[in-house]
């Protein structure tokens, strides 16, 4: 993707946990909560994304985190689509937890660097929308 492109982002008004369960774990109901959710096996670890509040106390988790949501569909032949969003994002020294869909990529940012986060993509020539 060339450098000049510009994505349009919005906000999702939700905060968001990254939970990290064994990976024997069965999904639990809590894993769905929430406008965005996502459970990924893998032979390590079960992780979830969802919905801050419906997760129980005791799950090793990062709390505080806000999700935006790149404007699609997005054609898969596209590239460099999270590169354009983490490198600005990198060049300001804000981390990301990114999740990909069929149409879109998310990104995740702590609640506490959201401001900083939409600055440097806007910055970088992109629109973030609350």
């Amino acid at each position: 993707m060339p450098r000049d492109v510009s994505l349009t982002l919005s906000v999702l008004p939700d905060r968001f946990a990254v939970c990290r369960l064994a990976p024997d774990a069965e999904r639990p109901a809590w894993a769905e909560a929430g406008a965005l959710s996502s459970v990924t096996r893998t032979p390590e670890e079960l992780s979830v994304v969802c919905a801050e509040e419906a997760v129980p106390p005791g799950v090793r988790c990062e709390r505080g985190r806000r999700a935006l949501r790149v404007h699609g569909p997005l054609d898969f032949a596209l590239t460099g689509i999270l590169a354009a969003l983490a490198a600005p994002l990198a060049e300001a020294g804000i981390p990301l937890f990114a999740l990909s869909t069929f149409d879109t990529d998310y990104m995740l940012v702590h609640d506490d660097v959201l401001t900083r986060a939409v600055r440097a993509l806007t910055e970088a020539g992109h629109t973030v929308l609350f």
